[in-house]
């Protein structure tokens, strides 16, 4: 995708001298486009978990480059690395799925031919990771165009990022959207601030404003709202892990939506790449291990004031504790459908193995 004209993926390798990575620091939008360069793997970690890049398809594509950086410096170490990257983040599966191409494709070599072989299966999990989210956008389309045909006009409701800031390229509930609006389609997009740390109200809107996407940032708990009252044609959102029976683990706050989405007979859908598939948990709500951030993104908002300056003000009464769930859990039954690259599908291991007949065999 684009920013100010030049076409970006989330993460490269630098061109100048071939080996380095680059990311945009995430914490630092919208209020500035600031390229990051990683040397380390273990800056590649630090990267993840101080969510300078998030997201979970890109989560996993730094995290493959990461091993990468660190066969550069030592090839010796795979067996350290791979488990201390997989330890930054607990619930994206995209990053355990990527760490295990990595190994698969390192560990049966000699040391020295190690480097090499890891910037190249970075390079192709990034590629899958751009390929995978067009065919999700391409078929997530004709839902949007059918509402466009039918009424003139689509809204669509998101919450928290799932675009091209998310992924390597293009997004997933996003990709449809802006598919749709380069097809021409009158399409407007509900941007759920996404408290805590408001990733809908700073890189959704940073995304579809980047893109001349119509769009209106709302208050997470205005989307309820808005649904009774007509003003949304369908909810659109990303995953970070989906089980074998369908349950949806997504940015906090996802699970709220979905309960409205079915009390106004709204389609609620779930857009994912096979690599967010995690066909070894069937229980979302009891199996998925849940993030538990900082209790400070809550206590604390980040913003830019009237004079320019970047400051973090306390909204939170002195003394008081936070919690702070990163993630909640979406049953398939509130689930209409799953976008997919290869198709569309219900969400249940029937709709699911229909999709991919090859995780039966795990």
């Amino acid at each position: 995708m684009k920013i100010n004209g030049t076409p970006y993926r989330s993460v490269w390798v630098d061109p100048d001298d071939g080996w380095s990575i680059r990311i945009f620091d995430q914490t630092r939008l919208p209020w500035s486009v600031d390229i990051l360069r990683l040397t380390t793997w273990e800056e590649a970690a630090h990267a993840i978990r101080s969510m300078q890049v998030r997201g979970a398809p890109l989560i996993g594509a730094v995290a493959a480059y990461g091993v990468a950086l660190a066969m550069r410096g030592d090839p010796a170490s795979l067996d350290q690395v791979l488990p201390a990257l997989n330890a930054t983040r607990p619930t994206a599966i995209n990053l355990r799925w990527a760490l295990d191409r990595q190994r698969a494709a390192l560990h049966n070599l000699p040391v020295e031919a190690r480097a090499e072989a890891a910037y190249a299966e970075a390079a192709a999990i990034a590629d899958d990771d751009a390929e995978t989210c067009r065919r999700i956008g391409e078929n997530g389309l004709p839902l949007l165009a059918e509402v466009a045909a039918r009424k003139g006009k689509v809204n669509v409701l998101t919450h928290c990022n799932a675009g091209w800031l998310a992924t390597v390229d293009w997004g997933t509930a996003l990709a449809p959207i802006y598919m749709a609006h380069d097809a021409g389609h009158d399409v407007h997009v509900w941007v759920d601030e996404t408290r805590p740390r408001n990733q809908g109200a700073a890189l959704t809107a940073f995304e579809l404003g980047a893109h001349g996407v119509p769009h209106t940032v709302i208050a997470d708990n205005a989307g309820g709202h808005l649904m009774q009252h007509g003003e949304v044609d369908l909810c659109i959102v990303g995953t970070d892990r989906v089980t074998r029976q369908g349950d949806v683990a997504n940015k906090i706050g996802t699970y709220l939506k979905a309960l409205a989405a079915r009390d106004n007979d709204i389609p609620f859908w779930v857009a994912l790449p096979h690599s967010t598939l995690d066909w070894r948990v069937r229980d979302g709500v009891a199996e998925i291990p849940i993030e538990e951030r900082s209790g400070a993104e809550v206590t604390e908002l980040t913003g830019r004031t009237a004079d320019g300056r970047i400051e973090t003000v306390r909204v939170v009464a002195e003394g008081s504790a936070a919690a702070n769930p990163a993630f909640d859990v979406t049953p398939a039954r509130l689930v209409t459908g799953l976008i997919t690259e290869r198709g569309r599908c219900e969400a249940s291991e029937a709709g699911l193995t229909a999709m991919y007949p090859e995780f039966t065999e795990q």
